[in-house]
């Protein structure tokens, strides 16, 4: 496979998870409800049992234990796995507390913020390096992102974590380097029994929400198969693409959280929003452009201009 045909398939599989993600707060409204660390364990503990029905029938038993295998013999990657476990479950449990608190507008924010945060880690762990066109749409990016930021009205705490523990959790991702299939069930592993000890507790206080068939355990059951999903998505998309291209893809979701918040949930949209709004989509056009061959050429264009006038200075 192709470097081109690698990315382009990275892209796909990015765009699909951040879809998912961008209307799942339709979901976990659904379940409102239910105390958001409850949601957190069903979500959790099902989406193990999903994983491990995934492994079976696609007959993914050998590279799992081969996977598990490389990873005890690897004590950075192995590390990698378990930070990237902390990071994504408090991601999820501050992601569904503050959409049932009715902050869905401060989520989009919060992932807004984080491809800026993937873009930073990308520089920093990898040394990727920003051609001018990038450059110049990670400027406009974190313009739009710092005044909404500004007129928010307060710290929004609830924005900064959600965007600095997905990108670190981009970043563990990038480290451990496991399929997508071993990572997710990996992951939902780890945290499983803390998960289940806090479930099974709920129940013997007779406190739990989780009641036989009805539609309130049937949806904390489908939350079990909503989240892996697109983390399969992203798991893929993480292996086939650098952390700069990563992240501005990511603006997907945040958008589509944004529109929801608007018009499905009636919450505020001010002119903030929509300078912010106007900044982040010019700068993933000009992201855009930056990636196209007419883009590159110019740049390289101007690159050797500016030599050329250097050396007759």
């Amino acid at each position: 496979m192709t470097q081109h045909e690698t990315m382009k398939k990275g892209v796909a599989s990015a765009i699909g998870a951040y879809l998912l993600w961008g209307i799942l707060p339709i979901y976990w409204k659904l379940v409102a409800d239910v105390p958001a660390q409850e949601v957190i364990a069903h979500r959790i503990v099902w989406s193990l049992l999903f994983m491990l029905a995934v492994v079976m029938l696609m007959n993914r038993k050998k590279q799992l234990y081969e996977e598990i295998r490389q990873l005890l013999a690897a004590p950075g990657k192995l590390l990698a796995l378990i930070m990237g476990t902390v990071f994504i479950t408090l991601n999820w449990s501050i992601f569904v507390w503050a959409v049932n608190d009715n902050r869905v507008i401060e989520t989009s924010l919060g992932y807004y913020i984080s491809p800026l945060v993937s873009i930073l880690l990308g520089i920093i762990f990898f040394r990727e390096r920003l051609s001018l066109g990038q450059t110049l749409a990670v400027i406009l990016a974190a313009c739009g992102v710092f005044y909404m930021t500004m007129h928010f009205g307060s710290v929004p705490w609830a924005a900064i974590s959600l965007a600095v523990s997905f990108g670190l959790y981009g970043l563990c991702k990038k480290r451990a380097v496991l399929s997508p299939i071993t990572s997710i069930t990996l992951e939902t592993l780890i945290v499983a029994p803390v998960a289940l000890v806090y479930l099974f507790y709920l129940h013997d206080q007779g406190i739990g929400s989780f009641e036989g068939l009805s539609r309130t355990s049937l949806l904390l059951v489908g939350g079990g198969i909503v989240t892996p999903i697109p983390l399969l998505l992203f798991a893929n998309s993480a292996n086939r693409l650098s952390l700069t291209t990563l992240g501005f893809v990511q603006y997907v979701a945040p958008t589509i959280s944004l529109l929801l918040g608007i018009f499905l949930y009636h919450e505020t949209f001010t002119t903030v929003h929509a300078v912010s709004f106007a900044l982040i989509w010019t700068a993933l056009f000009v992201f855009s452009a930056a990636n196209s061959k007419l883009f590159l050429r110019s740049e390289i264009a101007i690159q050797k201009f500016s030599m050329l006038l250097k050396d007759h200075i």
